[in-house]
């Protein structure tokens, strides 16, 4: 491997190998706007500095390709002092860097250039505020800030959050506003979002300092939890109490659905843990439609009885002519 292609990202960006990550980010910033095309058009050699400063901040921003980058960088040294190709007297972390025919070959694929032949779309992390603000759909609330996962600088640029919604807010559909730095938008959500749904916004990343192309914003949808309902795959779950004489004898009861309270008829010998099914009275589906409710029964011992409630309870144990465990009795080890 030839000692000569090696490049010095820490002198590119014109810091020492010990800077700390504020240090780094500072000259990046500091070095981008200098040789950004937009300040030298036409530029060719401000353009190519560009470039070389992007590729060392995104290999020196990632704390695991600096650390690699600096281990094969100890290798570079010394194969040109002679050493065998293995790195002797180095800590290489298991690594073979002997497997590079050139430098450019090693940062190719710390990059995933594969080759230098692609480009790789990544998103970065951009502190967006939110808010259900008075926009066109006429919402109204404060900020709330949003967290940003940064996985790396690269092109096109796109950015990903995560987005906390009620129940209510989920089913019908929301407007949400967004600040993007000096840009304010109005994204709608539409109605039937759920945990994880992953809505995308285009055209409202971050602009590429490469191409100048900007990428998109992807919303992932979170949902607050909920005093009474639950998701069951795309149904609806919530749990019902009611007491042993209903269980026994039946009823018809009242039941909270997204639109309101039905009238649900329990048949006679219902069990606990049981489930009753209200079809469409679910979720909103993607295409059309509503997914189904379960509806789970959880018969409620009464704790504190009336005499003449206990009496009667009394009177039902002595006349009683079922025995659930009976099934119980022969069983062991």
């Amino acid at each position: 491997m030839a000692t000569t292609d090696f490049k010095d990202y820490y002198a590119v960006l014109g810091v020492n190998k010990t800077a700390s990550a504020d240090e780094i980010k500072q000259a990046f910033r500091k070095l981008a706007r200098k040789y950004h095309p937009d300040v030298n058009p036409g530029n060719k050699q401000a353009e190519a500095r560009f470039k070389e400063i992007n590729e060392a901040y995104e290999v020196l921003s990632d704390p695991d390709k600096r650390q690699k980058y600096d281990q094969f960088g100890q290798y570079w040294k010394q194969v040109g002092q002679g050493f065998p190709s293995g790195g002797a007297g180095v800590d290489m972390g298991n690594f073979d860097f002997s497997q590079y025919g050139s430098f450019d070959d090693f940062i190719n694929e710390l990059l995933g250039r594969f080759g230098g032949g692609g480009t790789r779309s990544t998103r970065q992390s951009y502190s967006y505020r939110t808010s259900t603000g008075a926009g066109p759909g006429g919402y109204a609330g404060g900020y709330g800030d949003f967290g940003f996962q940064d996985v790396g600088a690269a092109t096109p640029q796109d950015s990903e959050a995560i987005i906390s919604l009620t129940f209510s807010e989920a089913f019908h559909g929301v407007q949400k506003r967004f600040n993007l730095g000096n840009e304010t938008i109005d994204v709608r959500i539409p109605a039937g979002a759920k945990p994880g749904t992953r809505l995308r916004v285009r055209g409202k990343g971050q602009i590429s300092p490469l191409t100048q192309q900007r990428g998109d914003l992807y919303l992932k949808v979170e949902l607050q939890s909920h005093p009474f309902f639950q998701f069951e795959g795309d149904n609806l779950v919530c749990e019902v109490p009611i007491t042993p004489d209903e269980a026994v004898l039946g009823a018809s009861i009242e039941v909270p659905t997204p639109d309101g309270s039905v009238n649900v008829k329990l048949p006679a010998g219902v069990r606990s843990g049981q489930s009753l099914r209200l079809r469409g009275k679910g979720w909103p589906q993607p295409k059309s439609g509503r997914s189904d409710q379960l509806v789970k029964i959880a018969i409620a011992t009464p704790r504190d009885i009336s005499q003449q409630e206990r009496e009667y309870y009394e009177k039902i144990r002595t006349i009683r002519t079922s025995n659930p465990r009976s099934n119980l009795q022969n069983i062991r080890l």
